[in-house]
């Protein structure tokens, strides 16, 4: 069985107040600390994603009418819904399916709602009744919305609890439903003017944890990992997650509709996977899972990454975070065709100890690789954060930022959050959705948060949608030139004189897109910015 769960059974917070050919991945030194502590400290860059880049005529009427729509709610969600938003590359399946669609599923799957609000297997006894009765009684949908979602979480409970509780209540309802979520997400996204996702699952769960318990722990890596390949055990392991891929996309092209002559905008979106391993669970069952998740993104390329869930604040995942980014960084020497990025940082004081906040991104990025990193939101905790910040930038480690999930969860929000410190260093950041079912919120809604609250202009909500397909793991090269990001997203040489949106591709150009998917992507995008742009004078 494929597991959509973003977490487990946890330990409670401290706290009472969220398809293509793939590149070679080219890993990177890390600095020792001691070195870092004593390179040059250049002055921060300025609060801006692009430095300095010119101003379009276009982007400047198009600033001009943001600016008028200040004040008019209802214009300004328009606004934000239109603008072209790139890719999302930080969204849990599960936690990204409406909430009203997981009761749907529930309803159709037979299943009942116990006294805790939880979905459990029928017949339904005594103490439980059918998830169907949702569908006529609002009362009793309304509280499953209540329980399985963020919207009106009760006062006694702290959001960090609320938010990772309602993965198990509802998380049978997504047992043998991938595809038909990812129906429902994809279709979200296209919704939401976005041209490119990235999300994340647990393959073959079953199969990884048996083979973990089978083999055993082995302090040696080197040695566990022999022992996991050892007769093909790993492959069939991979195996059975590839397959449930190929029954994914069959269920999905089903629910979307997609070979019917009115098929479902989400058919046409790029979709590609992320592999979860639950860093609660034990060394050798999260070592496992590090090794399928890698050499399926070497063998399948629907999958391109692998990332650690589950509470970074859990007991264990805690205990065993230094080790867990050791055995990434042995993983990915043994499968250098597999992307990283990690959640990292998810922490505030107040819900671990403060030497916890000290080193988690850090290690991220220095001891595992990790091209990207989730959340990030303890940066200014981090021992020698400025130097961490500056190596990030001159490594393009880009950081996935989901607004809602870090107020919901560890409540920091505005100037409390580390978004302009990024900005600052040079950082490259990406907006993302994390959960967005469960937060109930959308791509469009992280956008306007980030204009209101940080006084974005038009040309820096341009230049962050940019940024999530540039730092996508999307296969072939970039419409961009190399380091354009920093300085304006300048076109390749084949690309250079075309206007997307207002003419075709030269030949030599639209030769580098057919051969470059993640180029045209980003041609798309460019080309929709054009018509918006033009709709917005």
């Amino acid at each position: 069985m494929i597991s959509t769960f973003r977490t487990a059974h946890r330990p409670k917070s401290l706290r009472t107040a969220g398809f293509g050919a793939l590149a070679v991945l080219t890993l990177l030194p890390a600095i020792p600390a001691a070195a870092a502590s004593t390179a040059k400290d250049p002055a921060p860059r300025p609060a801006a994603q692009a430095l300095h880049r010119p101003t379009t005529p276009a982007e400047a009427r198009t600033s001009a009418r943001l600016a008028s729509l200040q004040g008019r709610p209802e214009r300004l969600k328009a606004f934000f819904k239109a603008l072209p938003k790139g890719g999302d590359l930080h969204n849990h399946l599960s936690g990204a399916v409406t909430t009203e669609y997981l009761i749907q599923l529930a309803a159709e799957g037979g299943l009942c709602i116990d006294a805790t609000d939880t979905a459990v297997a029928p017949p339904c006894g005594p103490g439980t009744r059918p998830a169907a009765d949702a569908q006529h009684d609002a009362a009793f949908r309304q509280r499953i919305i209540r329980a399985w979602s963020m919207q009106d979480f009760p006062a006694d409970q702290s959001g960090h609890d609320h938010f990772f509780d309602t993965f198990g209540k509802f998380g049978m309802a997504t047992w043998y439903t991938r595809g038909k979520m990812l129906a429902n997400v994809a279709n979200t996204v296209v919704e939401q003017n976005q041209f490119y996702l990235e999300t994340l699952v647990t393959p073959a769960s079953d199969a990884s944890r048996a083979l973990a318990d089978k083999v055993g722990y082995d302090a040696d890596l080197a040695a566990l990992h022999r022992k996991l390949v050892a007769g093909g055990q790993l492959d069939r392991v991979v195996d059975e997650a590839v397959k449930e891929a190929d029954d994914t996309d069959v269920q999905f092209r089903a629910a979307a509709h997609c070979d019917t002559p009115r098929p479902d905008p989400g058919c046409k979106l790029p979709v590609r996977w992320i592999s979860q391993v639950s860093r609660g669970s034990s060394p050798v069952r999260v070592f496992t899972q590090m090794a399928v998740g890698m050499r399926l993104a070497e063998r399948d390329p629907r999958f391109l990454a692998v990332n650690l869930v589950q509470p970074e604040d859990g007991e264990s995942a805690l205990a065993n975070y230094s080790l867990q980014m050791r055995m990434l960084k042995y993983l990915r020497g043994q499968y250098p065709d597999s992307h990283l990025t990690l959640h990292a940082g998810e922490l505030a004081p107040g819900l671990v100890k403060p030497e916890d906040l000290t080193f988690h991104i850090r290690e991220a990025v220095l001891v595992a690789g990790a091209e990207r990193i989730g959340h990030g939101v303890d940066l200014v905790h981090e021992n020698d954060w400025r130097q961490l910040a500056r190596t990030m930038a001159r490594r393009n480690v880009a950081v996935e930022v989901p607004f809602s999930s870090n107020k919901q969860i560890l409540g920091i929000a505005g100037n409390d959050h580390p978004f302009n410190a990024y900005r600052r260093y040079g950082v490259p950041i990406v907006l993302a959705t994390d959960d967005p079912g469960v937060s109930r919120i959308d791509i469009s809604h992280e956008y306007q948060y980030a204009a209101k609250t940080y006084g974005l202009s038009y040309t820096e909500l341009k230049d962050l949608a940019r940024a999530s397909l540039e730092y996508a793991f999307r296969d072939g090269r970039s419409l961009w030139a190399t380091g354009s990001a920093r300085s304006g997203y300048r076109p390749v040489s084949a690309c250079q004189g075309n206007q997307p949106g207002t003419d075709h591709p030269s030949t030599r150009c639209a030769r580098y897109l057919a051969g470059n998917p993640k180029a045209a992507t980003e041609w798309r995008q460019e080309a929709a910015f054009a018509v918006f742009e033009r709709n917005n004078r």
